[in-house]
């Protein structure tokens, strides 16, 4: 069918459409078109906020994290429980749901229809799709772990970008992966290959490789800007969590500085995962303050970095990451629960519940490090939002977080009524900022920004050709001060008055009213397939000695993945 949302104000930075006024949006098989025929069915959106679908850049939403996490905390699985309707399975869970109720509430909340899975361990990436699979309604791009792959760690320590481009290549049409993920360099093999070491710093050597972080970091980025894959390289630094690690931070960024310039196929080189995380000052917990200045400085002076936020939402949640001993030392600092899950020759990971508490001084200065972040990085298009769900909050709260950078009001008022320890005054400059973000700028951080860092050209945006992924909100642009109406600001955005994938009515007034099947998306690199198979021969006598599997068990077949939808890249373009 055709349809047209009629009368809505949209929101479309991608196209320069900035709001403020009537515009209708139309689209037809599944795509954005400039014009329907008299039969097309009107969808009314008088006076209510018309953006292009949510795109979500950093999520952990399907995988063996998540699987051990529902195992280990039931307390979490009994909490978000919703009866099975005529159109949706039950819904369990809080900060990890279950696999249908990922989907149905990204539909909901938001209006969300691509959301990236940002850590995919190689060696479980079967399981991985399994759950793709298993979450309706959005297309999810899985990120493939290889920060601390032996191979990589080998090929970095030679400086050897050819083979590791190579072999970058080959793994992503193994596990289906869309682009490079580097968690912790070094630290996470530190950890599960060698008795529960880390690594701290950028030249601090990975034991027993005489390795950096700072190479291992350089030559993946390398690599990945050889290929010309549509996304850079999505970094995780190392040193998270850890007061004083802004210094780390600002000189991890800088490290991918000579590759910016001189990169054929991008602008932006690096994206900074949850950077709230890694812009600490201080020394030790006591002294412990906000080091987002500096670190938003050095974004506002280099714009070939990208980085979304990881706001802490004052939850309780399940902390989980491929940063192993990062885990370990938080599960020392709060006493509670602790699983570990080492991947051979690939990676590590931990698990450990958190309560983030507004009358925690450090928890408090937290939420206000994230938002000083949002609103101390001057160009919207390179920050983006985000919770690194569940870490620093179940993505749920994205509504919540969008509310308080609309409102200095609101962030006022949970200083000052003690809502957030008094230290957020003392340990960070929050509350003597008072920019708030319109429309327009919440549009870009939710949908355009993400999109243009993932190499997306068919969805975040309302264009003609892109797919017809849309969200309609029961906001009315001028007839609301989300200063002062932030609850309004809150719900709206938190319950999608109708919610479009593909073409495809989703969500309704608030509820499911139909679901889809989910799409992976992944990279296929052309132009280097022999290489791929010499390079095959040479590995082949390692993987076989070292991993505890068949190769032929390893590849991700067909089957696991259901209409793909497969980004082809010429090698180098």
């Amino acid at each position: 069918m055709e349809y047209i949302i009629k009368n809505g104000i949209v929101y479309d930075p991608t196209n320069k459409v900035k709001g403020g006024e009537k515009k209708d949006v139309m689209f037809k098989d599944g795509k954005i078109v400039d014009s329907v025929s008299s039969d097309a069915k009107v969808l009314d959106a008088t006076d209510k906020v018309v953006m292009a679908a949510g795109v979500d850049p950093h999520s952990h939403i399907a995988g063996p994290k998540l699987v051990v996490g529902r195992l280990y905390r039931p307390e979490d699985s009994r909490k978000g429980i919703k009866p099975k309707t005529a159109t949706t399975r039950a819904e369990t869970g809080f900060s990890i749901p279950s696999c249908p109720s990922t989907g149905y509430r990204y539909s909901r909340m938001g209006g969300y229809g691509t959301v990236v899975e940002a850590a995919m361990p190689p060696l479980e990436a079967k399981h991985t799709h399994e759950e793709i699979l298993a979450i309706p309604n959005l297309d999810i791009p899985a990120l493939s772990l290889f920060g601390n792959n032996w191979f990589v760690l080998e090929y970095a320590k030679e400086k050897n970008i050819d083979d590791l481009a190579t072999f970058i290549s080959k793994w992503l049409k193994i596990t289906r992966g869309y682009g490079v993920k580097i968690v912790n360099p070094g630290g996470s093999e530190a950890w599960g290959g060698w008795g529960g070491m880390n690594v701290h710093g950028l030249d601090d050597p990975v034991p027993y490789w005489d390795v950096t972080s700072r190479e291992v970091i350089h030559a993946l980025a390398e690599a990945n800007e050889k290929l010309g894959l549509p996304h850079s390289i999505h970094l995780h630094p190392n040193d998270l969590g850890h007061p004083g690690n802004y210094n780390t931070t600002i000189d991890t960024m800088d490290v991918i500085k000579d590759i910016s310039k001189n990169s054929p196929v991008r602008d932006q080189t690096v994206h900074m995962t949850h950077i709230q995380y890694h812009s600490y000052a201080g020394t030790n917990w006591r002294d412990f303050e906000s080091g987002a200045e500096d670190v938003a400085k050095f974004i506002n002076k280099n714009d070939y970095v990208t980085c979304d936020v990881g706001q802490i939402t004052l939850d309780e949640t399940t902390t989980m990451t491929a940063d192993a001993p990062m885990e370990f030392d938080l599960h020392q600092l709060n006493g509670l629960k602790w699983a570990n899950k080492d991947i051979e020759l690939e990676t590590a990971a931990g698990i450990v519940p958190f309560i983030y508490s507004g009358r925690n001084s450090v928890h408090s200065v937290q939420w206000a490090i994230g938002l000083e972040m949002f609103l101390m990085v001057d160009n919207p298009w390179q920050i983006m939002l985000t919770t690194d769900s569940p870490n620093a909050g179940p993505f749920i709260r994205y509504p919540r977080v969008i509310s308080w950078l609309m409102s200095n009001k609101r962030r006022t008022e949970m200083i000052e009524n003690g809502e957030v320890h008094k230290a957020v005054g003392r340990k960070s400059v929050l509350a003597t900022l008072d920019r708030e973000y319109d429309f327009n700028e919440i549009a870009t951080i939710s949908r355009a920004a993400p999109a243009k860092a993932y190499g997306f050209t068919d969805r975040g945006h309302l264009g003609v050709g892109a797919r017809a992924d849309v969200a309609v909100y029961d906001i009315n642009p001028n007839d609301i001060d989300p200063s002062k109406e932030y609850e309004t600001i809150e719900y709206a955005f938190g319950n999608a008055n109708l919610t479009v994938k593909d073409g495809q009515i989703i969500v309704q007034n608030g509820d499911i009213v139909s679901t889809k099947e989910s799409q992976t998306i992944w990279t296929n690199v052309k132009g280097i397939e022999e290489k791929e198979n010499a390079l095959m021969e040479k590995i082949m006598p390692a993987f076989d000695k070292y991993y505890t599997i068949k190769f032929e068990n390893y590849v991700v077949h067909d089957h696991y993945v259901h209409n793909p939808i497969e980004v082809n890249v010429q090698a180098g373009k």
